[in-house]
Order: C-alpha cells, then structure tokens, then sequence
C-alpha cells in the first residue's frame, strides 16, 4: 500500500467494496482533492490499445490515462452514484483532477460517479455497491417482504374462511334432506289412507256380494220347496200359510 503523506486530507482504508479512500480532515466544496495520474496512452497506436484494465481513464477519443500504476492513490476513489466528488478533466492539458462536490467530514469515504460505460461493463453484472443502491436494495428488500407477509395474511384469512363457505351448502343440504323425509313421510302417510279407503271399499263390496248371493240362495231354496217369500225376504213353509186362514175363521165362528 503507497505512502500517504500526513499532510494530505485523506487516506486508504477498508470499505464495503475492498479499499477505498476516506477523508482526514474537513474538505470543503470546490477543493481539488487528487489528481488521477499514469502512462499516458495513444489508442491510435495498436500496442497502447490493445491494454485492458479497470483503471482506464479516457481522456477524449484519443489519450487515455493508465491509473493502475501504485503510485496513483486516486484509484482507490471507489464508484458511487450519489457521490461527494467528481472528476474534472482538462482536454488540453490531459490532466484530471478529483474535486469535491459537497462538504466532506473526517472519516467519510470519497466516491465519485465513473460514467455510465465503465457502470454498464465491470459494474453492473455483479451489482454497485455504493451506499446509495445499497439503501435502495434494502428498501425493496424490506417493501417485497411486507409484501409477501400481507400475501401470507391475505391467504391464511381466506384458508380460515372457507371452512364456513363449505358449511353453509352443508345446512342447506340438511334442510334438503329433512324436507325430502318429510315429504316422503307425508306421501306414506297419503299412500296408506288410500290403501285403508281401497281396502274399505273392497271390503264392502265384498260384504254385499255375499248378501246378495245369500238372497240369490234362499229364492232358489224356496222356489224348489215351494214357498213363498215374507215380508223380510225370508221363506216360510205352506202348511204356515194356510193355518192363517183357519185359524180366522175359527175365531170368526166361535165368536158368532
């Protein structure tokens, strides 16, 4: 690790991302902080080109600063797309310095915003890890959990009503079936008075057949003994019927 003089109003220290570098002392707004140094790079020529790092500067379309040497402390300047610092390049001198864009207090990490090419190649597939995105990530973090327990709530509420929902056609079902006994009850009940009428009746018709065969014998009884019918239907001998006669005139001549 370089050699900071005490003078210089920062240092290199442990950050969230691996090393970074952090304010000693109050830097104000405005105040160049570091300068961004190395090789300069010609990309006109195949050879500087053809170099790959993480440290690339680019200056314009032609000159390249090479920050990956040692000796250049501002590579320790880690992303941040909120920063407290920025980059301010001079085209015509081919310099860049890093100058503070806000108040910077003892111990605060300096961070500046490395553009949108650098973010979109080396940062953006693994995730930044600035404070500001790491506040948002903890943020939808902690609205998709809120979300997920009111799913969780919502569910269970809707688990607990459907046992009621079931219950319900579970009466009515009941009530179904009480109401079908007791049509069937009443249905019995008509069916057997129906059957007592029809057996009433039977029976009746019955009873009067029999009487009137009864009747039908005692004609024939009393037409082949020669007899004749009373008053009540019933047979009487002949020997019954003259003695009325008789006994008439009898009684006339005993009375003259």
């Amino acid at each position: 690790m370089p050699v900071i003089s005490s003078n210089k109003p920062y240092r290199i220290g442990r950050s969230k991302t691996g090393l970074g570098l952090f304010a000693t002392q109050p830097i104000k707004k405005g105040t160049k902080i570091i300068r961004y140094f190395g090789p300069m790079l010609d990309c006109r020529k195949k050879k500087d080109d053809a170099i790959e790092n993480k440290y690339l500067f680019a200056i314009n379309g032609r000159w390249t600063i090479d920050g990956s040497v040692r000796k250049n402390i501002a590579r320790y300047i880690n992303h941040s797309c909120r920063p407290n610092a920025e980059s301010d390049v001079n085209t015509r001198k081919r310099t860049v310095f890093i100058r503070a864009i806000k108040n910077i207090a003892p111990g605060d990490e300096i961070n500046y915003d490395y553009g949108t090419d650098y973010f979109k190649e080396y940062l953006k597939p693994i995730g930044c890890k600035c404070d500001s995105c790491e506040k948002k990530r903890a943020k939808l973090r902690v609205e998709a959990r809120a979300v997920k327990a009111k799913d969780k709530k919502k569910a269970a509420k809707t688990k607990s009503a459907k046992p009621a929902t079931k219950g319900k056609p579970a009466k009515a079902k009941t009530a179904g079936k009480a109401a079908t006994k007791t049509s069937e009850t009443k249905t019995s009940k008509k069916s057997s008075k129906t059957k007592s009428a029809k057996a009433s009746k039977t029976a009746s018709a019955a009873k009067s057949a029999r009487t009137s065969s009864r009747r039908t014998a005692d004609y024939a009884r009393a037409a082949s003994s020669g007899a004749r019918l009373g008053p009540n239907l019933g047979p009487r001998a002949a020997g019954a019927a003259r003695a009325t006669p008789a006994a008439s005139k009898s009684g006339g001549g005993f009375g003259a």
